[in-house]
C-alpha cells in the first residue's frame, strides 16, 4: 500500500472569532496547523497511510499537538524532541473587502532550531512511496533547510516520489538567506511541484515573469523553464485563485507534465468560511489523485481543485472533507443540500 511521509512544523493556531480584528479580540480560538501537517490530514482522510515528521518540545502544548495527530490517524512514531517551544501563528480572519492577516511567532521554535542529522531518514523513508515538503520549512531557519535537504536526498536515492509546494512566505525568510540561495538545491530533486510560474522562477533565481494563465499556448514555454532547472521534474501544478473578495473566491487549476497542459474549470466559492489551508488541500488532493492513477492527470487536477474549493467551507487549517463530498462536487452537485 502507498505510504506518504510529510515533513514540516506543526503550530498552535490562535485565531480571532466572528471575524473580529486583533484589536477587538478578547479570546482566541486555539487549534493546530501547518502546511505539511495539513497535507497529512487530507491524505489520512482519504485513506492513505501517512506519517508526519517534525520536532516538538517536551511540554503540555506539544502533547496536545501530538494528540491532534493521533486523532487523525497520522503516524507520529519518528517525531524527535527538543527545543523550548511550539511555533505559533495568529490569524485575523477577514470578510468582504478586508483581507485576513497572519502574524507569526515561530522564531526559535523547536522545529526552527532542529539540527542537521536529527532524523534517521534512511529508516523513516524505508518502504515509503512518497515524500512531501514545502518551501515553508527551509524558510524558517538554515538548520531546518539543511535537514530538509538531507531528507530529500535520501528520498531521491531510495527512489521515493518527491513533491513540493513552493509556499513562498516573505515574512519567514529572515535568517540572512534569500530563497534563490536555498531553494534550487532542494527543488532539483522534486518530481512534482505546486506553485505559480513566477514564484517558481523567482525561487530558482531567474528573472520575474508575468504569465497569462488564460493563454495556454504560451504556458508550456514558461513551464519548460522550470523543467530545465529541475532535472527530476515530472509535473508542475498551479492553483488559479481569483479573489473577488475575502468572502468570495474563484478557484481553478492548471497542470503541465512536460507535454500537455491540463485545465480544471473555475469554480465559484462563496461565502468563504476559512481560506487558510486551501492550498494544502489542493496539494493533498493532487497527491491522492496521482497516487491512485499517475496516468490520469486530468482527474488528479480535478480532485485537487475540488478539495481546494471545499476546504474554503471548513473552519481551521485542515481539510475535513471526504472523498464522497469531492465526488459530489465533481459530478456537479454544488447545491449544499442537507444529507438526510
Amino acid at each position: 500500500m502507498n505510504k506518504v511521509v510529510t515533513f514540516g512544523e506543526i503550530m498552535l493556531r490562535l485565531s480571532t472569532e466572528r471575524h473580529l480584528r486583533f484589536s477587538q479580540a478578547k479570546t482566541f480560538a486555539a487549534t493546530y496547523g501547518g502546511g505539511e501537517f495539513n497535507v497529512a490530514v487530507s491524505l489520512a482522510n482519504y485513506g492513505i497511510p501517512v506519517e508526519f515528521i517534525t520536532r516538538l518540545p517536551e511540554n503540555e502544548i506539544a502533547a496536545c499537538a501530538l494528540k491532534e495527530m493521533r486523532k487523525f490517524n497520522i503516524v507520529s512514531k519518528n517525531i524527535v524532541y527538543g527545543g523550548d517551544r511550539l511555533g505559533i501563528y495568529f490569524l485575523e480572519t477577514g470578510a468582504g473587502t478586508r483581507g485576513s492577516k497572519v502574524v507569526y511567532d515561530r522564531t526559535n521554535s523547536s522545529m526552527a532550531t532542529i539540527e542537521k542529522g536529527s532524523i534517521d531518514w534512511e529508516s523513516v523513508l524505508k518502504d515509503v512511496s512518497w515524500f512531501h515538503w514545502s518551501g515553508i520549512t527551509p524558510a524558517i531557519s538554515e538548520s531546518a533547510a539543511e535537514e530538509c535537504l538531507e531528507a530529500i536526498k535520501v528520498a531521491h536515492n531510495l527512489g521515493v516520489t518527491i513533491s513540493s509546494d513552493l509556499n513562498y512566505r516573505s515574512k519567514l525568510w529572515q535568517y540572512g538567506k534569500e530563497p534563490h540561495q536555498v531553494m534550487p538545491e532542494l527543488l532539483k530533486y522534486s518530481n512534482i511541484i505546486l506553485g505559480d510560474i513566477d514564484t517558481a522562477l523567482f525561487m530558482l533565481g531567474k528573472d520575474k515573469v508575468d504569465p497569462n494563465y488564460h493563454n495556454e499556448t504560451s504556458l508550456p514555454v514558461l513551464y519548460d523553464q522550470i523543467f530545465k532547472l529541475c532535472p527530476n521534474l515530472q509535473t508542475v501544478a498551479t492553483t488559479l485563485r481569483y479573489s473577488v473578495s475575502a468572502s468570495h473566491q474563484r478557484i481553478g487549476g492548471i497542470l503541465y507534465d512536460g507535454k500537455t497542459i491540463y485545465n480544471a474549470d473555475i469554480k465559484e466559492v462563496t461565502p468563504v468560511v476559512d481560506r487558510v489551508g486551501s492550498g494544502d488541500a489542493f496539494m493533498g488532493g493532487l497527491i491522492y489523485g496521482l497516487l491512485k492513477d499517475t496516468n490520469d492527470k486530468q482527474r488528479a487536477l480535478n480532485i485537487a481543485v475540488a478539495a481546494c474549493c471545499l476546504k474554503h467551507t471548513v473552519s481551521g487549517d485542515y481539510n475535513l472533507i471526504t472523498l464522497e463530498e469531492i465526488e459530489n462536487l465533481l459530478s456537479g452537485n454544488t447545491f449544499g443540500e442537507v444529507s438526510r
